[in-house]
């Protein structure tokens, strides 16, 4: 139940409940009562292979199983690093069946992203994709982590299929990899290891997300199964499906929305899950109307892709019943073609990793653009004057806190930061987003700006500082600055403002600086755009302006 103290928002019909009824069950629960209730009902399809949830349950069962004879104890960590695909779903629930936390990592992760994440967390077991394996492997090497288990993405989907992705190319074997060092994902399933009963409880750790901080190194998000359980049902009862409902899921897995409405939301309603494991707007049309898919959860840059497609007006999205997502604000232009297209409102919503996805979502019958939503069932949201804690009025502007039963318990390791994150009005803690919005009459909020410095780049939130330390790794760069710029498709970009080491003036150049960092972080961290300078603004204590920059 709310905090006692937490306030009912002003716009909540009189006639419609505030709290919600939620299992105080462990998530991977919910795959068993799906398994009982439709357990013969394809639950995903994965490059035209069908999977009921019989099979996927099986899958997950010998999986925890083996994760246990491995030596995963209750409350351990295990890194989660495939993209999208049934054994990023098997391994995801055969995690917290086992009694781990999973750490579901980024599949852009490059090597030093790697390596930081298996220190921090302090996991001694992953799950790979075969495909990234080069990235995780000196892990397990160096003996940092103790068991590796890696897959193929294209092991699961079924030979000739005419909609996958062009770049599916198959990596190593399960035995070449085993030669290596690691676990094959198939070997370990086939070991037949039967998990202990289950000991988990709501109040266990079930989900680290990493959010970038603002001092440079990511953190991790605590979730417990309690809160995760809240996020979930609070989203299926504001935007429910049944049994019946056909899913894209297309948001990598790996993040928040689309591990909450692109995984779990479909597995605890017994819908069919048809999974897209890589981006490409002609295979996501292509499969909507070969499978007559209802629900697509998307981000803003899929569906300026999508409208953009030279074929947009060929395709056949007749079968969707519900388009929306968040990440950042949908451009007016392409809501109003899809809305020609298909007659349905892009339904945006908001939320974090703090949040595990959604705090405020729009009506889905009346929806506003270019709008957060409202805050859902137990969300008690409101805005306050920045760095303070008075409740601006409706209108004004101020930084959007939310008290909320999804809310995390706290940054992995960082008591201090963990402390700053919260505000407490009333006895009541409200976690501060760091965004700079305001709330109109009607319920519905607004974001304006940000109180932290922050790219937001096709809704991957990427923070300056930990791009700025990796950059600074590279010889020639004296001094970097890093800031967002404007981008037509995915809204910001990133941007690096440097000064070039002496002796290298004459020599570094843009691609350059581009490419080396290609080789360094992921793909939606680095600059886009680099420019040289021989100064940066300061101010008189010598901290750089970085608003000054453009």
């Amino acid at each position: 139940m709310p905090h006692p103290n937490a306030r009912i928002p002003d716009f909540w019909p009189s006639d419609k409940p505030w709290t919600f009824e939620r299992p105080d069950t462990p998530i991977d629960v919910n795959l068993d009562k799906t398994v009982a209730k439709w357990g013969d009902r394809i639950g995903i399809t994965y490059n035209g292979a069908d999977f009921t949830y019989t099979d996927i349950a099986a899958r997950v069962s010998a999986l925890a199983g083996y994760l246990q004879h491995a030596g995963l104890t209750k409350g351990d960590l295990v890194l989660l690093y495939t993209q999208n695909c049934p054994q990023y779903i098997i391994a995801f629930y055969a995690i917290l069946r086992a009694g781990g936390a999973v750490v579901p990592v980024n599949p852009m992760n490059k090597q030093a992203e790697i390596d930081y994440l298996v220190q921090d967390t302090g996991a001694k077991i992953a799950v790979c994709a075969l495909e990234l394996s080069a990235n995780i492997l000196p892990a397990l090497t160096r003996g940092d982590l103790q068991t590796l288990i890696g897959t193929r993405m294209t092991d699961m989907g079924l030979a000739g299929f005419d909609l996958v992705p062009k770049n599916m190319t198959p990596a190593m074997s399960e035995a070449e990899a085993e030669a290596l060092g690691m676990v094959g994902f198939q070997s370990a399933i086939d070991a037949d290891h039967s998990p202990a009963p289950r000991d988990t409880t709501s109040d266990d750790l079930a989900v680290i997300p990493y959010s970038s901080g603002t001092t440079g190194n990511p953190k991790g998000c605590v979730h417990t199964h309690r809160t995760v359980m809240a996020s979930l049902v609070a989203g299926v009862i504001w935007n429910p499906t049944t049994e019946t409902t056909v899913h894209l899921g297309a948001l990598p897995f790996f993040h928040v929305t689309g591990m909450m409405n692109g995984m779990h939301a479909p597995l605890m309603t017994g819908g069919r899950n048809v999974i897209l494991p890589r981006w490409s707007s002609k295979l996501a049309a292509d499969l909507i109307a070969r499978f007559k898919i209802a629900r697509w959860r998307s981000i803003a840059t899929m569906a300026i892709d999508l409208v953009n497609d030279p074929n947009f007006e060929t395709y056949d999205l007749s079968s969707l019943e519900m388009i929306g997502g968040g990440g950042a604000a949908m451009p007016e232009a392409i809501a109003g073609k899809l809305k020609e297209m298909t007659g349905l409102d892009y339904v945006e919503g908001y939320g974090l990793s703090e949040t595990m996805a959604a705090t405020h979502v729009n009506p889905i019958h009346a929806p506003k653009r270019q709008c957060l939503g409202q805050p859902v069932y137990e969300v008690d949201s409101r805005v306050l004057e920045i760095g303070g804690d008075t409740e601006m009025p409706h209108g004004e502007v101020g930084e959007i806190v939310m008290h909320a039963p999804q809310n995390f318990l706290g940054y992995w390791r960082r008591p201090d930061e963990t402390a700053e994150a919260f505000v407490e009005i009333d006895g009541v803690p409200f976690f501060r987003s760091g965004d700079i919005g305001y709330r109109d009459a009607e319920g519905y909020f607004f974001m304006v700006d940000r109180v932290k410095r922050m790219v937001n780049a096709a809704g991957f939130k990427v923070w300056p500082a930990e791009i700025e330390m990796l950059m600074l790794h590279h010889p020639d760069i004296a001094e970097c600055c890093v800031i967002a710029a404007k981008d037509d498709r995915r809204g910001e970009c990133v941007k690096a403002v440097i000064i070039p080491q002496a002796e290298a003036r004459d020599t570094i150049t843009e691609q350059g600086v581009i490419d080396w960092c290609r080789t360094q972080m992921s793909a939606y961290k680095c600059p886009s755009i680099v420019e040289f300078v021989d100064d940066l603004p300061r101010s008189g204590a010598g901290k750089v302006l970085w608003k000054n920059l453009t």
